[in-house]
């Protein structure tokens, strides 16, 4: 039985269940009476602001101070209807809504944009929110706005995420809460100690209130995995591509091997096959300060501090058959085997392999300052906003060696996906450290890449109370300037003939690549000392006599100077709303006017040059201007008590991410292809229409359906063109093929979620829900993370001092995007948390959490699933937590 169907029957299972008890719990159905707190009081607090919302809105509440549901907030909205989420490092780091992709949703901090950062060497900065920056204890409610209001900032398609953190006045009047816990993972191996603090103050009269808190955070992480990187045409093999030459001096792929080859021509086949060993020490600091000021009933004052410090440095040791390599492969093919137009087995002599080795440091650290003031008079109020949102990030330093080997080996994908494929040496090369040496031509490198985001802002708003239909107008203006930018730099390591051997290698740890179906080989390969590589490298010991340590340089390397870039983006948008009331009608409608400035500055190559030295570089600013009128609609319409009818409209907007708007551009001379950017872009536009019912049948229960299709245009996709530039290895200009963002045309967007959630006697209850999620680009292309299928299921129990929750997400495959020429996507992505809470008194309480306890394996391939590209596993975790409240 497949997932989706597996998925479907538990989501029936679950209704049936319900069905039976509906009619024999309703008599028990009083809870409304009843003061609760944990689990239901959450879900009761959730809603209620769903249901009072004019807009079309999801929310998750803090169960208790300091106790949000989730230890990571992107997991919290895995059960809100219609949000996935992408877990590509093992927990929720990019969320999507109603099947858009990450980057055309917005997440907000207490209604203001947080300057974010990426560690990840590769990642650019864009406007996708990392959630891995935000520790669920500062939170007290997220609100998900699939619908859009006037007021709220533009900038999204699929929906917008509001984090609101907790305020004194919202708390009792002395509120210290904290927590000690300590978290483990099974394929690390490793554990580490959790600490947070959250204490508030307001005085009687509450005029004014202090709050705060810290949490530290420490999370070992480990990423198995089986890697490819890129694929080609068969034909390359036999020299069909001229600027990607055969060695014809050891070819052999002759007889049966040449037989089948030019019968396949076409067949793709794995560029490189390996394995990867990531580890990652993930350390996060969070402070948070709150002032309010309220000293009469006209004027409030308030002032909100957050602060982030996270560390995330990591080593990564990939090792794989470099069977696509220009010089050292293309003619070592002996055999092959394909099926349905892939190569599922090839066969190669005296061919080359690569151990990879990179140890990058890596932060994240973000500031953000917000002032607020709110003026009440008879009727009216005059509120304002200002602050500031700096985060700087990314890799501080990577240093990076490569170590070469040939030898007789056999890549075989043929038993993908089950097994996602096999690396066979004749003779054990992958556990012989001193096989692999590094290329005295080129060695490696050290590098830094840090980046910078930082946010100003400032509004203003007025509202204006009314009789009649129209209860309530409001108008406002806000500034926004963003400015984000990119330096990369560094140093080539040349002269080394170094062997792995040097550099304290040791096995890799028995658990490795478990769940693969690897072969000994592979789970048994070597691996080296990270600190110790970087010793050899930062201390100059690989220079020769007299050479003195090279300072990084942007004009090092092409790919170092492409990758300076800086935006200014100026923001000026104005905006009036009326909220109506008419008998059972009520809603919102407003429009908003926002001007776009751009400003996008980065190096480029002068043409005809070889991109070698600083003349052939010239600073070029690209500047482009828009403007965007932005109506909207909510409406709704309470049937009876029990049933609320909602419909919304809307023109939106989402801007490019910033990387995709520079000038930058990449190349991989071995292989001919690379990436860029395009300053040129439009934003995405879209017609949104939504439409709901809600059924609140009972106290404390819904179930609701809601239909949405959204008409996007302008729809930005990367599109693989040849591109020709000057290729530093073969010392002369060759055609690449080059991967920029573009607007490709036009996209939709259209689907169904239905949720459903209950209380049931004993303690018992239920949450539920499933999306249908149509999305298509031109010409049927498949849109970045949209997941056609999702199945949330979460039953919970909560009696007396025990509270239990579980939790299972499934989503079926979707698309990432394209990469060399290649359609990406992730396979059917299943997930199980648990967690149950003791309570010993009303302030102490001990809670037990077990995360992706199917220890689930994420499978990006290219595609086609007989094509992997990456495939991981990051283990179990497992968590447990005591909690006190004063």
């Amino acid at each position: 039985m497949n997932e989706y169907r597996k998925s479907l029957l538990i989501a029936s299972v679950s209704a049936a269940v319900i069905g039976l008890a509906a009619p024999a719990f309703a008599q028990d159905a009083t809870v409304d009476e009843v003061v609760v707190t944990g689990i239901r009081a959450s879900l009761q607090q959730s809603l209620e602001t769903k249901r009072n919302a004019d807009a079309i809105v999801d929310s998750v509440t803090a169960e208790d101070v300091g106790k949000f549901p989730n230890t990571n907030v992107a997991e919290a909205l895995t059960m809100v209807p219609g949000v996935t989420v992408d877990r590509q490092f093992g927990q929720g780091e990019k969320v999507s809504i109603l099947g858009t992709d990450p980057a055309l949703n917005r997440t907000l901090l207490n209604g203001q944009t947080v300057a974010s950062a990426d560690w990840f060497i590769l990642d650019s900065p864009g406007r996708t929110f990392n959630y891995a920056l935000l520790a669920p204890q500062i939170v007290g409610r997220v609100d998900v706005y699939k619908t859009p209001e006037a007021r709220i900032d533009e900038g999204s398609i699929g929906g917008t995420v509001i984090v609101s953190t907790r305020k004194p006045f919202d708390l009792k009047s002395r509120t210290i809460a904290g927590s000690v816990g300590y978290l483990y993972n099974d394929r690390s191996k490793e554990g580490d100690l959790q600490g947070a603090l959250i204490g508030s103050w307001k005085n009687e009269a509450e005029t004014l209130g202090v709050a705060f808190s810290v949490q530290k955070a420490t999370d070992q992480l480990r990423r198995d995995g089986v890697e490819t990187y890129g694929t080609m045409a068969a034909n390359q093999w036999a020299g069909g591509n001229p600027d990607n030459p055969v060695d014809s001096r050891n070819f052999g792929c002759v007889g049966t091997c040449a037989t089948t080859l030019t019968a396949n021509l076409t067949a793709r086949s794995p560029n490189a096959f390996g394995t990867s060993f990531f580890e990652q020490e993930r350390d996060r600091l969070t402070y948070t300060g709150s002032v309010q000021f309220r000293p009469n009933d006209q004027v409030e004052l308030e002032f909100n501090w957050l602060k982030i410090e996270a560390q995330y440095d990591n080593l990564n040791q990939s090792m794989y058959a470099f069977q696509g390599n220009t010089w050292n492969s293309l003619g070592a093919l002996t055999g092959l085997t394909v099926n349905n137009g892939v190569v599922t087995s090839a066969t190669f002599n005296n061919a080359l392999s690569v151990l990879d080795v990179q140890y990058r440091e890596a932060e994240m650290n973000s500031d953000t300052y917000d002032f607020r003031g709110k003026w009440k008079g008879d009727g009216w109020d005059l509120s304002g906003v200002a602050g500031i949102s700096k985060a700087d990030g990314g890799t501080k330093r990577q240093v990076f060696l490569e170590f070469l080997n040939w030898a007789n080996y056999t890549v075989d994908i043929s038993g993908a996906p089950g097994t996602p494929g096999q690396l066979t040496y004749t003779t054990n090369v992958q556990g012989n450290p001193a096989a692999f040496a590094t290329d005295p031509g080129w060695s490696g490198n050290l590098v830094t890449k840090p980046t910078e985001d930082e946010e100003k802002y400032a509004q203003a708003d007025f509202g204006m109370d009314l009789d009649g239909v129209i209860k309530r107008v409001q108008v406002g203006y806000k500034f926004r300037r963003h400015e984000t930018s990119q330096q990369y730099a560094g140093i080539a390591i040349t002269g080394v003939a170094a062997p792995a051997s040097q550099f304290s290698p040791s096995t890799a740890p028995g658990n490795y690549l478990n769940g693969f179906g690897a072969n000994d080989q592979m789970s048994n390969r070597f691996r080296i000392d990270g600190p110790s590589m970087v010793q050899y490298v930062t201390s100059g010991a690989w220079l020769t006599p007299g050479r003195t340590m090279p300072v990084p340089s942007i004009f090092a390397a092409p790919e170092f100077t492409a990758g300076n870039w800086a935006i200014q983006e100026d923001i000026n948008a104005v905006y009036a709303q009326a909220s109506i009331e008419a008998g059972e009608l009520r809603g919102n409608f407003g429009v908003r006017y926002v001007h776009t400035g751009v400003d996008s500055a980065g190096y480029v190559c002068r043409a005809g040059t070889p991109c070698s030295a600083p003349s052939d570089w010239a600073w070029q600013t690209t500047s482009k201007t828009y403007d965007n009128v932005l109506p909207s609609v909510n409406l709704a319409y309470s049937v009876s008590d029990e049933l609320i009818l909602r419909f919304a409209a809307a023109q939106v907007i989402a801007r490019p991410n910033y990387a995709d708007m520079t000038n930058f551009f990449q190349l991989s001379d071995g292989i001919l292809t690379g990436n860029g950017g395009n300053p040129n872009l439009d934003p995405y536009k879209s017609s949104n229409f939504n439409f709901s019912a809600e059924w609140y049948f009972q106290p404390q229960a819904i179930l609701a359906a809601e239909f949405f299709y959204k008409d996007i245009s302008n729809y930005i996709l990367q599109r693989t063109g040849p591109e020709q530039y000057f290729n530093q290895s073969q010392g002369r200009v060759t055609t690449y093929q080059i991967s920029r963002p573009s607007n490709a045309g036009s996209a939709d967007v259209k689907g169904v979620s239905i949720a459903y959630q209950q209380n049931y006697a004993m303690g018992f209850g239920l949450l539920a829900n499933y999306t249908y999620a149509d999305g298509q680009g031109a010409n049927g292309a498949a849109l970045p993370y949209n997941s056609k299928h999702q199945v949330n299921v979460s039953p919970f129990y909560e009696s007396g001092p025990v509270a239990v929750r579980a939790t299972y997400t499934w989503r079926s495959k979707y698309f990432t995007g394209v990469d060399r020429g290649d359609e990406m996507y992730v396979r059917p992505y299943k997930s199980l948390d648990v967690s149950g809470t003791y309570n010993f008194t009303d302030n102490v309480s001990l809670t037990l959490a077990g995360m992706n306890l199917f220890d689930t394996e994420y499978y990006a391939y290219a595609n086609t699933t007989a094509l992997p590209r990456g495939v991981y596993r990051t283990g179990r975790k497992f968590l447990a937590t005591v909690s006190l409240t004063f």
